[in-house]
């Protein structure tokens, strides 16, 4: 499979390592025909991303929100024709629900006799959107995790001792939302829903009679069998596929960008979904 997208991008105006301008060198050097950038309840960084020097890069303004789902994680991709640049107003409650979450979150890891601040936090994050990940890294430059998945397992995972729920969308306001500006809706990996395969056949019926428009297939945690389920779901309720790294940086989960993606091919079919203006 020769990748020519990568539809999953997140850089520092979440919670990547990378600026936009960074992203867009480092596509380039991988050979990608197009990538969206798919930050964390903020358009920053598409914005700046799409003001920079493209040479020819197709760059997609996108977002990942957050939904409000009890039995496990569940995020939807926006991916829009062109920058939607009155979506901003919508953001602003996400954004503020991560200002709100932190210092709960600070003060549960102090209670647990772990040592530090918000302000190390901030500083961590810079201008970008406050998130979990960037409370991980200051426990790994603290020493008191060896790296992000030890310090999600132990205290920061849902359900661990220093997690802290946030106030997200609903999958109809998220959907709505997206689709107003003319955007394609996509559920992101949906193994992290935790349902059984029949679960969630019913559950992305549910979602595709809200308005989802595609399932993320191509994923570098997708096994074999996975894919092959959610293309079966796919094809059942009509929804297109899409693919891409969930980059953050080389030291997240080892991917580098452009390793998971679309091919020609899938990126035509998706280029015709979003340029139709859904």
């Amino acid at each position: 499979m020769h990748i020519k997208a990568d539809l999953h991008i997140h850089t520092r105006a979440s919670d990547g390592d990378l600026s936009p301008e960074q992203i867009l060198s480092l596509a380039r050097f991988s050979g990608l025909e197009t990538i969206a950038i798919t930050d964390h309840d903020t358009l920053a960084g598409a914005r700046e991303a799409m003001n920079s020097e493209h040479n020819g890069l197709r760059v997609i303004p996108g977002v990942e929100l957050s939904i409000a789902y009890d039995p496990g994680t569940f995020h939807i991709l926006g991916y829009f024709p062109s920058f939607p640049s009155e979506f901003d107003p919508l953001l602003e409650r996400l954004q503020t629900a991560r200002n709100v979450r932190l210092p709960k979150i600070i003060d549960k890891l102090n209670s647990l006799g772990i040592n530090i601040t918000a302000s190390e936090v901030s500083e961590m994050a810079q201008e970008g959107q406050i998130g979990r990940p960037h409370i991980a890294k200051v426990l790994i430059r603290k020493g008191h995790v060896r790296d992000f998945e030890d310090a999600f397992s132990r205290f920061l995972g849902k359900g661990k001792p220093a997690y802290v729920e946030k106030d997200r969308m609903t999958s109809t306001e998220a959907i709505e939302a997206i689709v107003r500006f003319g955007g394609v809706t996509v559920l992101a990996h949906p193994f992290t829903l935790n349902l059984s395969k029949d679960g969630l056949r019913e559950y992305i019926g549910g979602l595709a009679r809200q308005g989802l428009h595609g399932i993320e297939i191509f994923y570098p945690e997708h096994t074999r069998a996975q894919r092959k389920l959610y293309t079966e779901i796919a094809h059942e309720f009509g929804l297109i596929a899409t693919g891409g790294t969930d980059y953050h940086g080389s030291g997240h989960n080892g991917m580098t960008l452009g390793g998971s993606g679309l091919d020609r091919q899938g990126l035509a079919i998706f280029l015709g979904k979003l340029d139709k203006g859904c």
